[in-house]
């Protein structure tokens, strides 16, 4: 139904287009509000004929998932509206605001679902069951499945964590139907009181399934780092020439879906033409800005590679950084980058910035004193002006 749907309405596979994704965003809101309201409203009827607290309950939890449809739709509308001049990165984090509004109703419906249920225990009964029931339960199943299945393919298709969010939720709900679809069964062939304890189950479910989603929507307005694929993405496009010798400080600001801003220092030889260099990096930027749907920002780092002298001791620079590295994982490495030397008649100045990982087990002041210590003992001569970097990707 989605996919005729999308088809007749949106007619475009450009899925990073915010348009697009504000098509989308809505239509799956729209169908998910009306097929919930569906599954509510048969729950509920079944509920009342059997008298299962676990069964209203579960209808109840797919009326908050209509209004958990309802905040979506109207989060993508608002995240497709333009950039203003209080806004001038755009309005994309609603989305992810919105997806939060959708974790915190899951929480809640888990929050009375649980209580409800441990009430059932503490006075348990029998509920009753019908053919009805169980077809209601079952078709119910099939249309939360189907749910799971559409919003996590367009979720994944427009990079949407509201959707993304909402599949899982899907998911939940259908195990949650399945045990208490499981009690009343287990009520009515063997007499046996669970219904409570179903109910208890369901709820813990759900719980899980919002504490997870909320996690998925918290981290990226916090400011999480970006992926690495999209990291080694942009690497492989900015080191599409061999006059860029390497790159560091790589920045990703994420204001929402579409709306990525990149900044990057991109190493590159001194002698080289500036005019044709800062020609290369207005094309890299057009590169990534095209291939990435980000907005870049590159800025320029000349570097020394024809001295022989700094070549040596940048080799050695080299060797003391992965004598701290023997012991490391891959992403707790220490990095340096930036290195120039400054020549003079007594001494030479060793300039580089080293990047230290979070939760290194050495602090800032005891790498700094290391290098230097490591540096005096290869040439007196040389100081170190050591400046200590954070990295904001994996």
């Amino acid at each position: 139904m989605v996919t005729l749907l999308s088809k007749l309405w949106i007619k475009s596979d450009n899925y990073k287009d915010s348009k697009v994704r504000e098509k989308y965003g809505v239509l799956c809101g729209a169908v998910g509000i009306f097929l919930n309201v569906l599954l509510f409203l048969g729950k509920f009827f079944a509920g009342l004929l059997s008298g299962a607290i676990s069964i209203t309950a579960d209808a109840f939890n797919n009326l908050s998932d209509a209004g958990s449809s309802f905040i979506s739709m109207i989060g993508f509308k608002l995240s497709g509206r333009k950039p203003d001049p209080d806004h001038p990165f755009g309005h994309g984090r609603i989305e992810y605001i919105s997806g939060l509004f959708v974790a915190v109703m899951i929480i809640l419906m888990a929050y009375e679902l649980i209580k409800d249920s441990i009430g059932k225990i503490l006075h348990p009964e029998l509920p009753k069951f019908s053919s009805l029931v169980a077809v209601i339960l079952v078709v119910s199943i099939g249309v939360k499945i189907y749910m799971y299945f559409y919003n996590r393919s367009i979720g994944r298709k427009i990079e949407s964590a509201t959707m993304i969010a909402t599949a899982k939720d899907s998911l939940s709900d259908t195990f949650s139907t399945m045990v208490v679809l499981a009690s009343a069964l287990a009520a009515h062939f063997w007499k046996i009181p669970i219904d409570g304890y179903c109910g208890l189950l369901v709820g813990v479910m759900i719980l899980i399934a919002g504490i997870t989603a909320m996690k998925d929507t918290v981290s990226p307005l916090l400011g999480q780092a970006p992926e690495p694929e999209l990291v080694d993405e942009i690497e492989k496009i900015v080191r599409c020439d061999k006059r860029i010798l390497g790159i560091h400080d790589l920045v990703v600001h994420d204001y929402g879906p579409g709306r990525l801003m990149v900044s990057l220092h991109a190493e590159v030889p001194y002698k080289e033409d500036i005019l044709e260099l800062h020609d290369l990096i207005d094309q890299i930027e057009f590169s990534l800005r095209k291939e990435l749907n980000c907005e870049p920002v590159i800025h320029m780092d000349p570097i020394v590679d024809d001295d022989e002298e700094t070549n040596v001791a940048k080799a050695r620079i080299t060797e003391i950084i992965e004598s701290l590295n023997k012991d490391s994982r891959k992403n707790e490495n220490v990095q340096f980058h930036d290195f120039r030397m400054v020549k003079g008649s007594t001494h030479s100045n060793l300039i580089f910035d080293v990047v230290l990982p979070h939760g290194y087990q050495m602090s800032e002041e005891q790498i700094i004193s290391y290098i230097k210590e490591k540096v005096s003992e290869y040439n007196k001569n040389y100081y170190c002006v050591i400046h200590i970097d954070r990295a904001y990707v994996k």
